[in-house]
């Protein structure tokens, strides 16, 4: 009797160790991700492809649920309590509100993901406090042909998959208010693949920065300045880039 009442009692303690309310215990719930794609500004014809991928290769390949959605009320106090990480494909003064605002920032430095994709730095240019958490602005796009990228991170895992130098076409950022200092860079420009010198080129040191990342309280920041062309979007390489990206962002669990 006393063996029996000893195996219940270890079974039990088994039990509850394996409990979701038991804080000790890493959650196994698939990872939920808000992917926004509201335009407020210039709106990208490659939104309803990216939405489509994002929900069936990224997500497939990072092991998370993607939710793609326009609508900025999924921005709201309570219902980002739901996200572990938000994705922005935005543009423009998005209608969120300052409480909204308050919780999307205070979502990130409590220890959730915030991920931002090509025009997210085309977004919330009154917000300032934006600006410093994804990690620049959009200072517009002086190229739109094949170029060569150099990979600045070759162990963090939205780039681990990637040569040292590779090529791709699409549309190409600069940014202001941003600084390698301030961010750890991934992807950049390789400046011998364009021309530097022509009408729209305002950096002048000539840094490029495609992708970085950076912490933001407790919370980790991911940006990537490709993704406006379809072919992009269809590469898998690129997929690999975001679902790898967001999943860093989420963090461990």
């Amino acid at each position: 009797m006393r063996r029996v009442i000893a195996l219940a009692l270890v079974l039990l303690g088994a039990c509850s160790a394996a409990s979701p309310n038991n804080p000790s215990t890493p959650s196994t719930a698939v990872p939920r991700v808000l992917y926004l794609t509201h335009s407020a500004g210039f709106k990208h014809d490659v939104l309803p492809l990216s939405e489509q991928i994002m929900r069936d290769a990224v997500a497939r390949t990072g092991a998370f649920d993607v939710t793609a959605s326009a609508d900025c009320a999924l921005i709201s106090p309570e219902a980002l309590r739901g996200w572990d990480a938000v994705v922005f494909y935005t543009t423009g003064e998005l209608p969120v509100d300052d409480a909204s605002k308050r919780a999307l920032l205070e979502f990130v430095r409590s220890g959730k993901g915030f991920v931002g994709i090509h025009s997210a730095t085309d977004t919330f240019y009154q917000w300032p406090e934006y600006g410093e958490m994804i990690g620049g602005y959009f200072d517009g796009h002086p190229w739109h042909q094949e170029v060569r990228i150099n990979v600045e991170g070759p162990s963090h895992p939205a780039t681990a998959h990637l040569p040292p130098r590779f090529s791709i076409n699409d549309e190409i950022y600069q940014f202001r208010n941003w600084s390698r200092n301030q961010v750890r860079l991934l992807l950049s420009l390789d400046n011998a693949s364009v021309d530097v010198t022509k009408p729209g080129v305002n950096r002048a040191d000539r840094d490029f920065a495609l992708a970085w990342t950076r912490e933001y309280g407790r919370g980790r920041v991911f940006y990537t300045g490709l993704g406006h062309e379809p072919d992009v979007w269809r590469d898998p390489r690129y997929q690999q880039h975001l679902a790898s990206g967001i999943g860093w962002a989420i963090g461990p669990r």
